[in-house]
């Protein structure tokens, strides 16, 4: 069955009122929708199944006799094989299932047919963003400090103390407050007052003035590399922050160096000739083993980034085309139910984007186990088809190398919530690409110039991942979640979207759009996938902040794949 069927069959089955759900007729389990106990008979496509144990909402049963040893099929893909003879009705769990994903090999048959969603309801729509110099548009105005190497991170900090509450990006010192009101207590010897003191009953103070009106902040990239690892990761760093620089979202950049470190300012330049050869926007270096003394650079440093942040004011948000978009997609803190809703939720919207000619960016390769051939399938070209293999082969022997795998993945989160092989989780994972042929495939650190779907080779974890398709060139990042996580991002707005209508109501303040309503049958897929594109458009316009900005969520890790030196 075709990804188009296969997604209206799954459409169809969630608008209706049944407890269960099948992915794929090709399917041996059925999910569980809400909780069902032990003894219970369901009954689905005229056959009945005796649950032969509880199976908590998410989790899944067998629907066959299936021999130890037997594979476990779910969205038409092989998940894992059995480790003891299973009769139907029987709950899968770690106990009787292990990994198992389908092999995968080079192809000569790319370009696969696909049948595009109707746009002309988005064909004339723009954002207000901001033009750069080089053609690319941003979705936020930002000035940003980075280090070259850790040993820079408390001048780090001494500017952004410095910049941020004197420029009036701090946020609300609301915690702060706390603190002082429960020393006034414990001054004044109201010890019962200090033990029933209740944080709620103070309200935010209100934000600071702003100095610049156009610029959204200045964000402090802090991290810890750029020197005793090997070279390779030196120059991944360097890589990554380039991309930074070179991201539309970014007006100007202030870099500090020490200067022995092994990620040296000349492997950063020519980094960022490599993603722009004419970079049109200040570039500020300043290194300090050649500064006469910590203090003076440090005053330099202010003066002339100060400087900066006037001319970054000037700029002002104007109208441009969806096709100047570009997604990041992914997931984090997965439950069983991201497969089935806010996954393929934002796969709907980016298959939009991309008919648009914008960008949808799909990482997180050990989630990626199983269905690789369904994406190699989807390439255009033989030779990115290739490198994807290629990519997948080194990353799983890397992996290997250090005595671990793909199959290693799921967290303990994930198997809790019934996502309980690495192949299980990735079927579902996979969904955030939508259908749309694949364009590109992108190795770790570089920056993305190919309009369409591309894969870039990441990690699956949230931080590292969301901060290399930033570093690629994502202006919006879609980031769905079933247990919540706050993840965000210092330059481009992170949309956190729930799997389910119960997190959204524990975790009011990290998730924007509430994709549950697809489980409870209220919404199909196609209907999300349009309201959160929507919804990207108003944020890429600087009309809505998301949750994770307001919180100032600002996760940074550069992913270091070497080992220490």
């Amino acid at each position: 069955m075709s990804i188009e069927k296969a997604k209206v069959r799954m459409a169809r089955y969630s608008t209706t009122k049944t407890r269960v759900l099948q992915l794929d007729p090709r399917d041996n389990v059925l999910v569980a929708l809400t909780d069902l106990g032990k003894g219970e008979r369901i009954s689905f496509l005229k056959k009945d199944y005796v649950l032969s144990a509880d199976v908590p909402a998410k989790h899944k049963f067998v629907t066959a006799d299936v021999a130890a040893g037997g594979e476990i099929i779910m969205y038409g893909v092989l998940v894992g094989k059995a480790t003891e003879a299973l009769r139907p009705g029987d709950l899968l769990s770690t106990r009787n299932l292990r990994h198992a994903a389908a092999e995968f090999h080079e192809t000569e048959k790319v370009g696969r047919a696909w049948t595009p969603p109707d746009v002309s309801a988005w064909r004339t729509k723009t954002f207000a963003g901001y033009h750069r110099a080089d053609g690319q548009v941003g979705s936020r105005n930002y000035w940003i400090v980075l280090p070259l190497v850790f040993c820079e991170n408390r001048n780090l900090a001494v500017l952004k103390q410095a910049f941020e509450e004197e420029l009036g990006f701090a946020a609300p010192q609301v915690y702060r407050r706390q603190v002082a009101e429960m020393v006034r207590l414990y001054r004044e010897r109201k010890n019962d007052e200090l033990q029933s003191f209740s944080f709620t009953a103070l309200q935010p103070g209100a934000p600071s003035l702003r100095v610049f009106r156009n610029v959204d902040g200045i964000k402090f990239l802090m991290h810890e590399g750029g020197c005793g690892g090997t070279r390779e990761d030196a120059n991944n760093l360097c890589g990554l922050l380039a991309g930074y620089i070179h991201h539309p979202n970014v007006a100007g950049a202030t870099v500090l160096s020490l200067g022995c470190q092994n990620a040296q300012i000349s492997i950063l330049q020519e980094q960022i000739t490599r993603r722009d050869p004419h970079l049109n926007k200040p570039l500020l270096i300043f290194e300090q083993q050649k500064s006469p003394s910590e203090a003076a650079m440090i005053s330099r440093a202010i003066r002339e980034t100060f400087l900066g942040l006037v001319e970054a004011d000037k700029a002002e948000r104007k109208p441009a085309p969806l096709s100047n978009l570009t997604l990041g997609l992914k997931c984090g803190g997965s439950d069983g139910f991201s497969g089935l809703s806010a996954n393929p939720a934002i796969g709907h919207t980016a298959d939009l984007l991309v008919v648009l000619g914008g960008r949808g960016i799909l990482s997180e390769f050990p989630e990626l186990c199983g269905v690789e051939q369904e994406l190699i399938d989807r390439c255009m070209r033989i030779e990115v088809a290739d490198r994807f293999v290629k990519l997948m082969r080194d990353y799983a022997a890397r992996a290997k190398a250090v005595r671990s795998g793909f199959e290693m993945n799921p967290s303990p989160g994930n198997i809790r919530d019934g996502l309980l092989t690495d192949a299980m989780k990735s079927a579902g994972a996979a969904k955030k690409g939508g259908t749309s042929p694949v364009t590109a495939v992108l190795d770790y650190p570089e920056y993305s110039s190919e309009p369409g779907l591309n894969l870039q080779c990441t990690p699956g974890n949230d931080v590292e991942c969301v901060t290399a398709q930033v570093a690629a060139g994502a202006n919006v990042v879609l980031f769905t979640t079933g247990l919540g996580t706050p993840t965000g991002n210092p330059i481009a707005p992170v949309l956190k979207i729930s799997t389910n209508s119960g997190l959204a109501g524990r975790m009011p303040d990290i998730i924007d759009i509430d994709a549950g309503s697809i489980i409870s049958g209220k919404t199909t897929i196609e209907q999300m996938g349009e309201v959160i594109l929507d919804r990207v458009i108003q944020v890429a316009s600087g009309e809505a902040r998301t949750k994770a900005e307001i919180l100032a969520q600002d996760d940074f890790i550069p992913w270091k794949r070497g080992v220490s030196l």
